[in-house]
């Protein structure tokens, strides 16, 4: 099979889709825009990358959309010497608009978030744009149920679920606590890029409520991930008066991630959207408990009460309120952290993600 997937080729989904399809005997070309890094698909002789030196943000407006225009005619050169059997765009909104322009069919769109929630919802023109290339998709694709719910908004066809999972050996309990606290230290944390939308703040001032509360308690605050917020996030521990029990780690190689996700004893996501959550399944595989705001698709990828802790967004005090339940009870951490476990197992093991996108590759060819 041969497959041509328009996206961005330093996107770490992108890499990982690609990575594991080509493993499984399918030759892929990436076609993007921009410069990408090389290393990521070093060695691998069944990927190819493609991409036009010009880069373009999500966050500009519709007529920006418009540079996409200038790279129809690559593509379909592309299209013709590659001759794919499947194009699959990544991202309804940049490279869902490629392809719709490409004309080729079987097209596939797969919607990662911001293209359907915040997108359609800059003006009319961003909405139509939208309709368009959805229009145009043979099949559309959805890594969550509240994402496939938005998107019919802005189309009457059915939508799949196929969850972004993990690599379940990769992300599973070990002991690594022991490299950055003491044995007895209770560690709260995050690995999370450190920007506006993810609430890093409300964890930090619910941590604050919880060491002002429970001076004796060897509480630790570990924030992984680095981003535009990094310096006003240690300024606010500071401010705080708890930058001597919090450790900011910054930005960490994929390979090391699940190990900063073990050193926690309640794993915190609390943003302020989110379209899917998957630190909260790499923390829940590693067998953490974990605590997750009421948007988006966290409540979905966490069972309340089951295998993690649901509070309102943007509200230090409700998620202190179940911090602490965690942190004084060791035997509902380790209840909540196994249910968890067993829920990425049966729901979210990438090797049958990738089994059931291949399946549906199969099916649109058929």
């Amino acid at each position: 099979m041969k497959l041509l997937l328009l996206s961005d080729p330093n996107s770490s989904h992108t890499i990982k889709w690609a990575k594991s399809l080509a493993k499984n005997s399918i030759d892929i070309i990436i076609f993007g825009l921009g410069n990408f890094t090389v290393k990521n698909y070093e060695g691998i002789e069944n990927i190819q990358v493609q991409t036009l030196n010009h880069n373009i943000t999500r966050n500009e407006g519709a007529f920006s959309k418009l540079y996409y225009l200038k790279a129809v005619p690559t593509l379909k050169k592309l299209i013709q010497e590659f001759n794919p059997d499947i194009v699959h765009a990544h991202y309804a909104s940049s490279y869902g608009l490629l392809g719709a322009l490409s004309g080729f069919t079987p097209f596939i769109i797969s919607v990662w978030g911001g293209d359907i929630f915040s997108f359609p919802e800059k003006s009319f023109l961003h909405k139509g744009m939208l309709k368009y290339n959805l229009k145009k998709a043979d099949k559309i694709l959805s890594t969550s149920h509240v994402m496939a719910k938005e998107t019919k908004r802005y189309t009457n066809k059915e939508i799949e679920v196929t969850p972004f999972g993990i690599d379940i050996e990769q992300f599973k309990p070990r002991d690594t606590k022991e490299e950055l606290f003491a044995s007895d230290d209770i560690v709260i944390g995050t690995v999370k890029t450190l920007e506006p939308i993810y609430g890093i703040e409300y964890l930090i001032r619910a941590f604050k409520i919880l060491s002002d509360k429970y001076k004796e308690l060897p509480l630790r605050l570990l924030i992984v991930g680095g981003g535009s917020l990094e310096i006003p996030l240690k300024q606010l521990a500071r401010d705080l008066k708890i930058d001597n029990k919090t450790i900011f780690v910054g930005k960490v190689p994929f390979e090391n991630v699940a190990k900063y996700h073990n050193m926690l004893s309640v794993s915190v996501s609390v943003s302020n959207t989110e379209s899917f959550g998957v630190a909260v399944i790499e923390a829940s595989s590693c067998g953490k408990p974990v605590v997750v705001s009421n948007v988006g698709g966290l409540p979905e990828v966490v069972e309340d009460k089951v295998s993690g802790l649901v509070v309102p967004p943007r509200d230090p005090k409700e998620t202190a309120k179940a911090i602490e339940k965690l942190v004084l009870d060791l035997e509902l951490r380790t209840t909540l952290g196994k249910n968890g476990r067993d829920r990425v197992l049966e729901l979210y093991n990438w090797e049958n993600n990738i089994n059931q996108m291949i399946s549906i590759y199969k099916e649109v060819l058929k």
